[in-house]
């Protein structure tokens, strides 16, 4: 009855009676089928599978396209055998660009017409060594510049672009060279890259001399690189731009082959050079 007052210990006011839910409700949810997630009327669509496979297909044929243009390029496939290096190679070929004049065998290793990973052969050129050197270069650079009160980053970037540029118009001589001279040579523009790269190792070795033991110390270190840096790269140029003499023993005659011989000389004799100009400016 209205406004007869419920008593506290009913046990009926401890439970909430849900059974007619169902019924209160049920009409609401009569006629409806299983939940339906969203895309799935999308995906049990034939033309919408279509679509997509037709969209995926098509993806990753533009996908082949830009890697083939790309490879075209930049070799992407050809740098990676110039950064196949691990640590003990790098220990060995730094310590033949020190010291290159104990070195007997300077002929890079074949398999099958196809030269070996840098990592089997001291004698391979890789792009590894010439990176970070010319990265620790610039650091160094930065470092000197540093300690003189001259440092800003503005003149780094100026120390870091020369030095690129000045590399760039170097392999483009030699290209140039090369071409005039017709030597019929393996040597790529990659290789070009890799030789030219190896006197940033000697440029920061004399630069930190310079820092720990001042000009005497920059001087002498340096002269020893430029000395290394020289007899490394004549012996290492002249069986690929001699090759046709020197790999058969023959001595270098003829017109022709005293041209290679002397670029051969042109192209060690400018490493030294470029070491002492993009340097001597950092030690004072």
């Amino acid at each position: 009855m209205r406004g007869t007052p419920m008593d506290p210990g009913d046990p009926r006011l401890l439970f909430d009676d849900t059974s007619a839910g169902g019924d209160r409700h049920g009409h609401s949810g009569v006629g409806k089928g299983p939940d339906v997630y969203p895309g799935q009327a999308l995906l049990s669509d034939p033309m919408s599978n279509l679509a997509m496979v037709y969209g995926s297909s098509l993806a990753s044929h533009g996908r082949e396209m830009m890697d083939k243009n790309l490879d075209r390029f930049i070799p992407i496939s050809k740098l990676k055998y110039y950064f196949a290096v691990d640590t003990v190679y790098v220990g060995k070929k730094l310590g033949l660009l020190v010291f290159p004049f104990m070195h007997d065998n300077w002929e890079v290793s074949y398999q099958q017409d196809t030269p070996v990973a840098p990592r089997f052969d001291i004698n391979a050129p890789d792009l590894y060594i010439p990176l970070m050197g010319f990265i620790t270069y610039i650091l160094v650079a930065g470092l000197a510049l540093g300690t003189q009160n001259r440092f800003s980053p503005e003149i780094l970037g100026i120390q870091a672009s020369s030095a690129l540029v000045w590399l760039i118009i170097e392999v483009l001589a030699v290209l140039l060279s090369l071409y005039l001279v017709t030597v019929n040579t393996d040597l790529t523009t990659i290789d070009l890259v890799a030789f030219s790269g190896y006197k940033y190792v000697g440029m920061f070795v004399g630069v930190l001399a310079g820092l720990l033991f001042g000009r005497t110390g920059y001087y002498l270190s340096l002269l020893w690189c430029c000395v290394s840096i020289f007899v490394f790269t004549i012996r290492t140029m002249r069986l690929k731009i001699l090759s046709e003499a020197a790999a058969e023993g023959r001595l270098v005659r003829g017109a022709k082959n005293q041209l290679r011989m002397y670029l051969t000389i042109a192209i060690a004799a400018a490493q030294p050079i470029f070491m002492y100009w993009l340097t001597f400016h950092l030690v004072r």
